[in-house]
């Protein structure tokens, strides 16, 4: 039987699978590009990994909607406002620097999620958040390792890491913002209280910043719309009409 649009889980796995999905997207623009080899093989591999887990969460909200529609027809044939994922992930990649940042804050999120995620009601969801949580601590592992390195470094590269944290940090809020979708989800026992996970991300965020040597904000989420007013960026709809481009030109072409 078909969902309605507004059920909790199949909702909440959008905002999961949009997540890794325009994440993923984001970072596959630095493939052939990155300063040096080891960092462009990294965020290549990262790409694929948010992208294969993207897979998962959208295939999974595919047969909770029971309307036909595949992962592959959830990422490519939704307009730019029927996307749930966080602002955050669709910033620009900016330098080398404020692409590492914006994975570092979304790695220390998603960690503490997908933990959470282990003990949902829902044995789906907790299969899904088990696997994705294996990669999603190398992932915030080695961003933790590089925000560090950077911010702790030459002093243009301490300039950049700040600059990055301080235009990034005001979307960290939107994160722990509960709509009645997250809600609905806790109450239901499908995810974590945002609550609790915000005093594990901010113990995480404070201990690498300060090695970094880098000064978190004094504020978060400053008139940056959210969930209450979701307001995405036109950079989304850029990489939107790369990425879905062939779907929507030549509607059902396979390989």
């Amino acid at each position: 039987m078909a969902q309605d649009a507004s059920d909790p889980l199949f909702q909440f796995l959008l905002r999961m699978g949009d997540n890794t999905l325009v994440l993923g997207q984001n970072i596959s623009d630095w493939c052939g590009k990155a300063p040096v080899l080891e960092e462009d093989i990294a965020l290549a591999n990262t790409a694929l990994d948010l992208i294969g887990q993207t897979q998962m969460w959208l295939g999974l909200a595919g047969e909770v909607e029971g309307n036909g529609r595949s992962a592959d027809d959830l990422a490519m044939l939704r307009d730019v406002w029927d996307f749930r994922n966080l602002l955050l992930v669709e910033q620009p990649n900016g330098d080398f620097g404020q692409t590492m940042m914006r994975q570092f804050l979304f790695d220390a999120w998603h960690v503490v999620m997908l933990d959470g995620l282990q003990a949902s009601s829902d044995e789906r969801v907790a299969a899904i958040a088990a696997k994705a949580l294996k990669e999603a601590t190398y992932h915030v592992e080695r961003t933790s390792d590089t925000v560090i390195g950077l911010g702790d470094g030459t002093a243009e590269s301490h300039r950049r890491m700040q600059a990055a944290l301080d235009f990034l940090w005001p979307y960290v809020g939107e994160m722990f913002i509960s709509d009645d979708i997250d809600s609905a989800a806790a109450a239901a026992g499908i995810a974590p209280d945002l609550t609790e996970l915000r005093l594990k991300f901010d113990a995480n965020i404070s201990t690498v910043m300060a090695e970094a040597t880098l000064a978190i904000p004094d504020s978060d989420f400053a008139h940056k719309g959210g969930k209450s007013g979701f307001q995405h960026s036109e950079h989304l709809g850029h990489m939107l009409t790369q990425m879905q481009w062939l779907q929507r030109a030549y509607p059902g072409a396979g390989w």
